[in-house]
């Protein structure tokens, strides 16, 4: 998916599109998990993990060798649709399977911390590969078969998901107590710590959307190869990585509100000079940095969400989660296409960086409760 939100707007500018066309094609890779989240969820609370991914690997193989066929924008918002759709919901059903794997809040910060490289290497590696295809794979300035070839290598990517994954044991199912009242997801949001969690995801979730939107429009414009757009991505990407191989080091002295609220102060402080870097060094330079700060985000808030909500109701926690952060990336593509055409890309910046800057105390108050030792008859 990474790969494919690259290379699919580089294509678009490249066949005339504007840059509110670009935000619609961007917020397609969100929509479908706006309405697959929660039944997702629940899918995964009833089947645990190898028949989601397993449902997933089929449909994004299926959408991206569309792609390749018939590559028109038409085809490939119907690519960013079920391929967001696709990642979606594997994402939810493996974040289940690793929170119910894991014991105690230290773990659930190491376990976490351990996954989200996944997606940041994903994010590095698509992006970098299919800039490099999209360059030299085409024989002639303007030639389509470099994205052919780049969309063609995404197709084949998922098939490694499935290999990895066919072996993983299912844990049991946690199953509601009998005669238990039927619960809504909606239900989730009457605990106030669950509301300010969903506040600050959603806001730091902004960021990233942001910045996968502005790149290719700014390197757009400022003449950046195809190359040299996926490497700044990529630097992106390495950094929030790096971060995320680093924390499982230090889970154990790291407290979830302190950092999510450090991230973000430092998240606001670089969209405010990112519109000022116009070249690919600088622009590096502020992608390597926002990498770090965003980088602690997810595993913050995947320790956090498994240890507020009831165990038999994590599927469905992720998915309302889901449903949240995907809601915004449909709208916020659409709003920052809109406001990029009208008065400029960096206004896009400094509203996000203020509306960061302002959540900052929402993420000082996620302050969990201690918690006594747990007793071994307990862990029994």
């Amino acid at each position: 998916m990474a790969g494919m939100r690259m290379a699919s707007p580089l294509m678009a500018l490249r066949d005339g599109h504007s840059a509110l066309s670009v935000g619609v094609l961007l917020a397609l890779f969100s929509l479908a998990q706006v309405f697959l989240a929660i039944p997702s969820g629940r899918y995964a609370d009833r089947h645990g993990l190898r028949r989601p991914v397993g449902l997933a690997v089929v449909a994004a193989i299926l959408a991206t060798s569309v792609a390749v066929v018939v590559p028109v924008f038409a085809v490939l918002c119907l690519a960013a649709l079920v391929t967001g759709g696709a990642t979606g919901a594997a994402s939810i059903a493996l974040q289940r399977h690793v929170g119910r794997a894991a014991h105690g809040a230290t773990e659930l910060k190491r376990l976490f911390s351990w996954l989200a490289i996944g997606p940041a290497v994903s994010n590095f590696v698509g992006p970098l590969s299919a800039g490099l295809l999209i360059d030299h794979a085409g024989a002639a300035a303007g030639d389509t078969s470099g994205y052919r070839a780049a969309f063609g290598l995404m197709a084949v990517l998922p098939l490694a998901a499935w290999y990895l994954v066919r072996t993983v044991h299912e844990l049991s199912p946690v199953l509601q107590p009998a005669g238990a009242t039927p619960t809504r997801p909606w239900d989730l949001l009457a605990d106030p710590m669950m509301r300010r969690l969903m506040l600050v995801n959603w806001c730091m979730s902004s960021c990233w959307d942001v910045h996968t939107f502005v790149v290719p429009v700014l390197g757009h414009e400022l003449g950046f190869s195809a190359s040299m757009v996926g490497t700044i991505l990529g630097a992106f990407a390495i950094s929030a990585a790096g971060v995320r191989v680093v924390l499982p080091v230090f889970a154990a002295r790291l407290t979830e509100h302190v950092v999510l609220a450090s991230a973000m102060l430092m998240t606001a402080l670089l969209f405010l000079v990112y519109p000022f870097m116009t070249g690919p060094w600088s622009m590096g330079s502020c992608s390597v940095l926002l990498g770090i700060a965003l980088g602690c985000v997810q595993p913050m808030v995947m320790s956090m969400l498994h240890q507020i909500t009831p165990q038999a109701r994590h599927g469905e926690a992720l998915g309302l989660r889901a449903m949240a952060i995907n809601g915004s990336s449909v709208l916020m593509p659409l709003l920052f296409g809109t406001v990029g055409t009208v008065v400029g890309v960096s206004v896009v910046f400094w509203s996000v960086g203020t509306a960061v800057a302002a959540c900052a105390r929402p993420a000082w108050r996620l302050r969990l409760p201690e918690k006594a030792p747990q007793r071994a008859s307990d862990k029994a």
